[in-house]
C-alpha cells in the first residue's frame, strides 16, 4: 500500500442516503485515509441499491489506486452527475476497495454511521 493511503474496516454500521432514500446500509464499510484528506467510507457495492445508481462515461486517474469510474445518482428530484465513484480494477495496494463504492460529500448525499 503506498505509505500515505491507510484502508481499513469502517467501525460499527454505515448507511447513505440520497434526496431522502436510503441507497445502502453496511456493517462491512471501508475507511480509506490519505494523506492529509478527510476519510473516505467505501460501501461494498452488494449492500446498494444499484437501481439508483447510472455509470457515466467520466474516469480519472490516481497514481496510488489507479482509475476510477464514476456513476450518477437519481433521486425523485434530483439528477446528482458523477457524484459517486469506484475503483473497478484498483492497484494492487489497495485491492481492498474493489467492488465497493464512494460517495462525493454533498448537500444531497449523507454518509453516516448508525
Amino acid at each position: 500500500m503506498a505509505s500515505h493511503i491507510t484502508i481499513r474496516k469502517a467501525p460499527g454500521t454505515w448507511s447513505v442516503r440520497a434526496g431522502g432514500a436510503v441507497l445502502g446500509e453496511t456493517s462491512d464499510a471501508l475507511e480509506l485515509i490519505e494523506g492529509d484528506y478527510a476519510p473516505v467510507i467505501y460501501f461494498p457495492r452488494k449492500d446498494i441499491a444499484m437501481a439508483f445508481l447510472d455509470q457515466t462515461d467520466s474516469s480519472s486517474t490516481c497514481p496510488y489506486k489507479g482509475t476510477a469510474s464514476y456513476y450518477t445518482v437519481v433521486t425523485k428530484s434530483r439528477t446528482l452527475d458523477n457524484a459517486v465513484w469506484s475503483y473497478e480494477d484498483p492497484k494492487d495496494t489497495v485491492a481492498q476497495i474493489k467492488d465497493h463504492l464512494a460517495f462525493y460529500a454533498m448537500d444531497e448525499i449523507t454518509v453516516e454511521q448508525i
